[in-house]
């Protein structure tokens, strides 16, 4: 099958996974949209909602829909590192046999990733970065595909601790959850009011999102696009030449490099699901939101003032 050919199949194949999830999961399509992009760019996501929003039903429903193994973490203040990793335990031959974790499958839903401290949220930065643990010395790879789905309360902040700058970074998108429209919630409602169970069907396989992956990467992108968002990145850190007076101003800290390529790769993804072998400066812009939001650090004027992230965003794009 040629890249061409492949990229058609995969329009039908998120049209009809899009199809699926939409059984369980009403309305949310811009959020369903943005976890499945880093799905298929291999990248992790950070859903940001208040409780009730069907954060982790979406996450669950979305892992079998892709036919992966999924486990769920749930983040508490006297969770260990070796709680998530594995540890070593003493077997009956009075030998040390490592056991797995949780974070042994293909998809992680990492449940209030923020009320869990640093050193355990740190647990995870192997993982999301090399796809490996190390215990004891031993480093052990983790299945492929792997991906962190970790979702955060943003009203609630007593007893939590705020994630570090370096494990944001490793989050590809920071995805919001709004409120349902008032025919979302009533359909909400009805769906979840009543006797009926929901039997989902399994529209992928691991192999074949390895390959989606792999397809993504191949597709080429325009000079002119890359430079777009190199540029677009670079004008969110202040003190550099393109820096607005904006970001001068309000914030202390701008996305990094890695920002600059998941716009490109996400950007790539949302042509290919749209039919397109080539991405343009329109979907550098489609995804740059949820790329840039937890990448950038507002100062203490911005917080006094009412300026928002998205604020910021908008007048940079």
């Amino acid at each position: 099958m040629s890249d061409v050919e492949a990229v058609g199949r995969l329009v039908e194949k998120h049209k009809a996974l899009k199809e699926e999830i939409g059984k369980v999961i009403v309305g949310q399509h811009e959020v369903v949209d943005q976890i499945l992009w880093s799905i298929y760019t291999g990248g992790h996501s950070l859903l940001i909602g208040v409780p009730g929003l069907a954060k982790t039903l979406m996450v669950n429903t979305i892992a079998k829909t892709l036919g992966l193994d999924f486990k769920r973490i749930q983040f508490t203040p006297d969770l260990m590192p070796s709680d998530i990793l594995g540890s070593e335990v003493l077997n009956q031959d009075r030998k040390f046999v490592f056991v797995k974790g949780p974070v042994f499958a293909n998809i992680i839903l990492a449940d209030e990733i923020n009320r869990t401290p640093p050193k355990t949220q740190a647990a995870l930065l192997e993982a999301m970065q090399e796809r490996a643990v190390t215990i004891t010395g031993k480093q052990y790879k983790l299945q492929e595909p792997y991906f962190v789905l970790a979702t955060q309360n943003p009203i609630e902040q007593e007893g939590t601790y705020p994630l570090p700058e370096a494990q944001l970074d490793r989050f590809m998108f920071a995805i919001r959850l709004e409120y349902p429209t008032l025919e979302e919630e009533i359909q909400v409602v009805k769906n979840t009011t009543d006797d009926r169970k929901v039997e989902l069907s399994t529209l992928f396989t691991a192999e074949e999102i390895l390959q989606v992956q792999h397809l993504i990467r191949r597709i080429p992108v325009p000079d002119n696009v890359v430079r777009y968002a190199v540029e677009l990145a670079q004008k969110t850190r202040p003190g550099q030449a393109g820096a607005s007076d904006l970001v001068n101003q309000y914030l202390d800290w701008g996305a990094g490099p890695r920002a600059s390529q998941n716009l490109v790769l996400a950007a790539k993804a949302h042509a290919a699901v749209d039919g397109r072998f080539s991405p343009d400066i329109a979907d550098v812009k489609a995804v740059a939101p949820g790329i840039l939001r937890h990448r950038i650090l507002r100062n203490y004027k911005a917080e006094a003032e009412g300026i928002t992230d998205e604020a910021i965003i908008e007048k940079i794009l």
